[in-house]
């Protein structure tokens, strides 16, 4: 918002900044960068001296050219009396730790990755930074093959806390596909039905259509007239003792419908693109609803699709002169992509 008023001609930006909650320019200067937008010159005169050399971090990240010396530099800076920051430590321990993980050097990014999440949490709990941080810790112990402890971090980024949305649905989203592969399927419905919820209030549409087929794949199966509103079923839900009885997943056929139907209608638009795993998804889905028949555009449009596995797809599922069209289109496709 407040980059597009400047490039629109707007000089006066505070009030904008205000209206967001935020109370430093630092983000507004990393998307200026993310956006090659001359903001950051702008914007870059309001920073603090730790705020700046962030910023300078974020340049050389962008550029592939982070190390830990500049991270050192930039902490050397934060850790100053003169220019103490306590919530930039924190965010630059993170950023010593992705840093430390790329190199191999496990231990010191778990040192990095906890300190940073517990100084964030103390003095600036639910904000961008903390949010980031709780994110790129629990990937840690997922990516180190400790997903019960990523699902304990997961479960830190509570709904009820202040955590943006955006936050939230990521966060679910991750520990749905946790859930599924120990097989507990309500939890996993739970998460990724919340996931999509929240994706939506952060209008990121890919986001929500990703968590809402994953809420499908997994509920299919469990569908029940009688079952309750997958939303009361949630707000009721309450985490489980030792020994106590997994929840048996049983879902309303109007939520798992409901959620379909979002998702087709707010994917993205047409059939093009070399690859449409979107597309891809849904249809497998609409053939287990056995919906297939909210497809019939595409079924119609072969020579739109660019997607070699998609135009398959649609040949398993057509008959007849359709399945020998989109037979031949997977050819031509195919033929596109390696001309030799």
């Amino acid at each position: 918002m407040i980059i597009d008023a400047w490039e629109n001609g707007e000089r006066e930006l505070d009030i904008y900044l205000e209206e967001m909650g935020w109370t430093s320019w630092l983000g507004v200067a990393e998307l200026g960068l993310v956006m090659d937008s001359d903001i950051v010159e702008f914007v870059e005169n309001k920073l603090t001296e730790a705020e700046k050399s962030v910023l300078d971090l974020v340049r050389d990240r962008l550029n592939g050219q982070v190390t830990l010396e500049g991270i050192e530099n930039a902490l050397s800076i934060a850790r100053d009396n003169q220019t103490r920051d306590l919530a930039l430590e924190g965010r630059l321990r993170m950023e010593r730790g992705l840093v430390n993980f790329e190199l191999g050097k496990i231990d010191e990014a778990r040192e990095d990755f906890n300190w940073a999440e517990t100084r964030l949490k103390s003095v600036a709990k639910a904000s961008r930074d903390h949010d980031i941080s709780l994110l790129n810790k629990a990937a840690f112990h997922l990516s180190i093959e400790e997903p019960i402890m990523a699902l304990q971090v997961h479960g830190e980024i509570s709904r009820h806390a202040g955590h943006a949305n955006e936050t939230i649905a990521i966060s679910r989203i991750q520990a749905a596909r946790i859930h599924m592969a120990f097989g507990q399927l309500f939890d996993a419905a739970r998460c990724a039905f919340n996931s999509h919820a929240h994706a939506i209030m952060s209008n990121q549409n890919d986001l929500a259509v990703e968590a809402g087929a994953i809420f499908v794949e997994i509920s299919s199966p469990f569908m029940d007239e009688e079952a309750e509103k997958f939303a009361d079923q949630i707000m009721k839900s309450k985490p489980r003792s030792i020994g106590e009885e997994e929840i048996q997943l049983v879902v309303n056929p109007d939520d798992v419908n409901g959620v379909f139907k979002w998702c087709v209608e707010n994917t993205h638009p047409g059939y093009a693109g070399s690859e449409r795993p979107d597309l891809r998804a849904l249809l497998m889905l609409s053939k287990r609803l056995d919906c297939n028949d909210v497809f019939d555009d595409l079924f119609s449009r072969p020579e739109e699709v660019e997607d070699a596995l998609l135009a398959a797809l649609c040949a398993s599922l057509c008959e007849d002169e359709n399945a020998e069209k989109w037979t031949s289109r997977v050819t031509e496709i195919m033929t596109l992509e390696n001309p030799n």
